[in-house]
């Protein structure tokens, strides 16, 4: 922190501090609003201006609990597919040789002799692709464009020790490989 001894040799914080507490502040508030508006795309919610009574919340989880239970022999069968996009695994290394590995989302009635709009999505901290960088590749997929899903360096099934590490630097790698990738 930027710091001048006051008259009584305090030291004493300046006005760039100020500044540098105010932009952390903000920064923490857009934080914890994207999160919020994560939770609520996540869970399908949409913000009302009302509140919802206790009878319509519980036909809503009464709902839920009527779901018919999938084939579940081969693990969880909770992913969104679509008839409309075609989905492959795919694996590429980036700067540091470290093999990144994706899913690759193409739309069915894509035009393979134009150029077409592509995108990368990343998984959130502490989760994998499978988790929600996939539903909304595939999401996106259907609406035109080429997505590429990927489990960043050190998760999922991605390349790297310490496992769950957070290396910033090399997460930047791994999305420029991505669009490396796609170009491809």
């Amino acid at each position: 922190m930027n710091t001048d001894p006051d008259t009584a040799g305090r030291p004493r914080a300046t006005a760039s501090a100020g500044r540098d507490l105010k932009r952390r502040g903000l920064l923490k508030t857009a934080g914890a609003g994207a999160a919020v508006l994560g939770v609520l795309a996540a869970t399908g919610c949409t913000p009302s201006p009302t509140t919802r009574s206790s009878s319509s919340a519980s036909s809503a989880t009464q709902a839920t609990l009527n779901l018919a239970p999938g084939d579940t022999s081969d693990g969880a069968d909770n992913f969104y597919t679509s008839d409309q996009v075609s989905a492959q695994e795919v694996t590429f290394k980036n700067q540091y040789q470290m093999n990144v590995s994706g899913n690759l989302f193409v739309p069915k009635n894509l035009n393979r002799n134009a150029t077409n709009p592509a995108m990368v999505v990343g998984h959130p901290m502490g989760a994998v692709k499978e988790q929600s960088a996939n539903l909304y590749a595939m999401k996106m997929a259907e609406q035109g464009f080429v997505t590429l899903s990927l489990d960043l360096s050190f998760w999922g099934e991605s390349e790297g020790q310490l496992r769950n590490a957070v290396s910033p630097d090399i997460y930047a790698e791994d999305f420029s490989a991505a669009v490396d990738y796609l170009r491809t």
